[in-house]
């Protein structure tokens, strides 16, 4: 059997840059130069992006279990900005805050490699390897910053909740083993499905996945983990372990699991609706930013699980489009709240107060993000929304459709909050807040991309390549 060694070359090339920056970091121990492994792995990272990007005709698979097809493109070019963007946005933080930031950038590098394969998976073995290098990574980095207790407890509370998700998932894999006899999707697909085995499977692999884009009810870890950990790694948690979940959701429910619709449908509706009303419901009440943007993204897990629970292939194609604006969207704030930390020394959303006159820039940018979360038009955030909600409505999910409208309108009441706190409030302190060049430069790509998203063809175009994958029927 030929091997093309062409389909990992992305991941042969980041695991190569992973080493070098632990490498370097020996070199750098008693350097003043740190700062560098920063750049070398932002630097690395857009390398290994523009390689993805040379490759992206280069399909087919290795060994059957290792796709590279239009979907892993997709995931692969989230995860690669997200992982680059946070690199540049802690460059000025890890030097600050961090003892070791040669680890810190290691491990970042390591848990994109593994989410990168976690997208790619084309057999449940290699599914669950990938899943455990991407998440055993961030475990370690949400605990990174140890000289504060929130951040150690966070890494152990992830590290519990994470440990008992993964041996829920290896069980319901067992199951679906035991009952459709291989691992790998593609024979998966061809088995005849019987048994009450493969339904209990199908909902401990669906539970699994639901505790890693943190669902209702399975979203308890999360609003305690944002808190605690380095912010721009909550940055990264909040938009990469979401797009490698819902890719793997993807590739099993719309893929092997899709005869079995009738029975995962409605779980998908019950997740969706949950997530969407008890996450905002929940962000309202917040005084801690981080703890708001963590509730925010259970509602956004919500809309998302509408175009799941479609299970076609515009709805697909809604799901990924949505991901590709929420990266910019959500790390764009995530940086903000960087800044403004290192600024603060907290993230109370009343130190946002007058940061209209302390950092207009900032300010605007923050405004423009919280818009877009907020679905306002024209920006990013908007399209995403009318595209979910359209293909709920398509497919008859009224109901859902109706709930994520309401829930949408009263997610502008706390966002718009932070805005009156920056525009309207006067602040106590008012020094001027000047920011790192790394992380602004992050925060203004992010910015920029949020309002080029307003014009969603070309991006849209991307998302129906991939959604194609899976030949749903028209």
């Amino acid at each position: 059997m030929k091997l093309d060694f062409l389909l990992i070359a992305p991941e042969i090339a980041l695991a190569g840059l992973a080493f070098l920056v632990l490498a370097l970091d020996l070199i750098f121990l008693r350097s003043k130069k740190k700062g560098l492994l920063g750049w070398i792995s932002a630097a690395g990272l857009a390398g290994v992006l523009v390689l993805l990007v040379l490759l992206k005709d280069t399909q087919g698979n290795l060994l059957r279990s290792f796709l590279a097809d239009p979907l892993a493109f997709d995931f692969k070019l989230i995860l690669l900005v997200a992982a680059c963007i946070c690199s540049l946005a802690s460059v000025d933080f890890a030097g600050r805050h961090l003892r070791y930031p040669g680890e810190f950038f290691s491990l970042l590098l390591f848990s994109t490699l593994g989410l990168m394969i976690m997208v790619s998976a084309g057999d449940l073995i290699l599914l669950y390897l990938g899943l455990e290098l991407g998440t055993i990574s961030l475990y370690a980095l949400a605990a990174m910053q140890k000289d504060r207790p929130r951040s150690g407890e966070a890494g152990l509370k992830f590290l519990i909740m994470g440990a008992v998700s993964s041996a829920v998932f290896l069980y319901g894999a067992s199951l679906l083993y035991g009952s459709l006899g291989t691992t790998v999707f593609a024979d998966m697909s061809a088995a005849e499905p019987a048994g009450p085995a493969l339904s209990l499977g199908l909902v401990m692999v669906l539970a699994a996945f639901a505790f890693k884009i943190a669902a209702v009810p399975f979203h308890m870890w999360a609003p305690d983990v944002y808190q605690g950990a380095p912010t721009p790694i909550t940055g990264f948690l909040s938009v990469a372990s979401k797009a490698a979940g819902f890719a793997a959701l993807l590739r099993l429910f719309m893929g092997p699991l899709y005869p079995l619709m009738g029975q995962w449908f409605p779980m998908l509706m019950v997740l969706s609706a949950f997530s969407m009303i008890v996450g905002n419901l929940l962000a309202i009440p917040q005084s801690n930013i981080k703890r708001m943007l963590a509730y925010s993204g259970i509602a956004q897990v919500g809309y998302i699980l509408i175009a799941l629970a479609a299970a076609s292939e515009r709805g697909t194609a809604s799901a990924i489009f949505f991901l590709f604006q929420y990266l910019f969207t959500n790390l764009g704030a995530f940086i903000v709240i960087t800044m403004m930390g290192s600024a603060h020394g907290n993230d109370e959303i009343r130190s946002y107060a007058g940061l209209s006159r302390r950092n207009p820039l900032v300010a605007l940018c923050m405004l423009v993000l919280l818009l877009s979360l907020g679905g306002i038009p024209p920006l990013a955030g908007f399209w995403g929304k009318l595209f979910l909600f359209w293909t709920g409505i398509e497919q008859g999910l009224y109901s859902l459709v109706l709930i994520g409208v309401l829930a949408t309108v009263l997610s502008l009441y706390y966002y718009l909050m932070v805005a009156r706190q920056m525009y309207i409030e006067e602040a106590t302190d008012k020094t001027p807040i000047s920011v790192a060049f790394p992380a602004a430069f992050a925060l203004v790509i992010c910015t920029f991309f949020v309002i080029a998203l307003g014009y969603p063809k070309p991006w849209m175009a991307l998302a129906e390549a991939a959604a194609r994958t899976f030949g749903f029927p028209h």
